[in-house]
């Protein structure tokens, strides 16, 4: 039974949008720029497949895009929207500074070239990939961007709560947004706690735990999905909006993203919520980013 956990409200800090026919709930950035809570996640799509995968996102009503240098596939995504028709303000583009690009003048020749790959005059949200080489440097590039309106928002990405803390005391716009793995095994609560007096939101990746078996195979995801009529993966995507955070699910097939963006026509109850809550397990939140030899291999990518 799952209402042996103590009740405890949820607030949601989203609105709404009517996206190609689906409600889309959107979150609002500190500078008031709005995001959709469920985006497109291109991570380890390959170059080739990436814009008819994109392509496809868009046909199903995705309007947010989630990519990064380093995926060497940002002609794939800019290539699918030019030839979507879609309007560049119905979309919400994220891309990423790489490693390689660190420095204030190298990221900011970067960034240029992601925006001539994407097609655009700007994206919507420009992150810090990662918390090594020069990042401040970086994050410099960044904010010289924004006052350029070649980004509409900046933030960082695999920033821990001590890292973020430290950079956003040190900057003149502090990051609206922190990329970081988040899932229902991995609820990154305190570095949500670390962010709150900042204003700035998590976007989650590996929103489904990267589809591993204990996702689609979890008996309390089963029960709460049976209950709402829907699938463990709609259940850990709706668990994490109604926390206020950004998912960013990634596929390679047209129904799973169907599938996917299908979960703004329920609501998980308190006793839900707190159910799913005690499937925390905070040792699993990509610990890598401190194992000096994980760092090592991360950097020479």
């Amino acid at each position: 039974m799952l209402c042996s956990f103590v009740l405890k409200s949820v607030a949601l800090s989203c609105e709404k949008q009517l996206l190609n026919g689906i409600i889309m709930e959107t979150i609002r950035l500190r500078n008031d720029v709005e995001m959709p809570q469920l985006g497109f996640g291109v991570w380890r799509i390959s170059p080739d497949e990436c814009e008819r995968c994109v392509t496809d996102a868009l046909s199903v009503g995705y309007r947010s895009i989630d990519t990064a240098q380093i995926y060497m596939n940002e002609e794939g995504v800019g290539l699918a929207v030019e030839k979507s028709g879609i309007s560049r303000n119905e979309l919400f583009i994220t891309t990423k500074v790489w490693i390689t690009n660190a420095g204030e003048e190298r990221a900011a020749k970067s960034i240029d070239e992601s925006l001539r790959k994407l097609r655009t005059d700007y994206v919507d949200l420009l992150l810090v990939h990662q918390p090594f080489a020069d990042y401040y440097g970086t994050y410099r590039a960044m904010e010289k961007a924004l006052k350029e309106g070649k980004t509409r928002a900046i933030g960082v990405s695999n920033f821990y709560a001590d890292r973020f803390v430290d950079i956003a005391e040190n900057v003149e716009t502090v990051p609206m947004v922190n990329q970081i793995r988040t899932n229902v095994f991995c609820q990154q609560h305190e570095a949500e706690a670390a962010m709150e007096p900042y204003g700035a939101k998590i976007t989650a990746w590996a929103p489904l735990a990267q589809a591993a078996d204990c996702l689609f195979n979890d008996p309390l995801l089963g029960i709460i999905a049976a209950n709402h009529g829907k699938s463990n993966a709609q259940v850990a995507l709706r668990y994490l909006i109604q926390r206020g955070i950004v998912v960013i699910p990634k596929t390679t097939h047209i129904e799973r993203m169907r599938e996917n963006i299908d979960v703004f026509d329920f609501e998980l109850s308190a006793d839900e919520m707190n159910a799913l809550n005690m499937l925390d397990r905070p040792a699993d939140c990509c610990a890598i980013h401190r194992d000096p030899a994980q760092v090592k291999r991360i950097i020479h990518l």
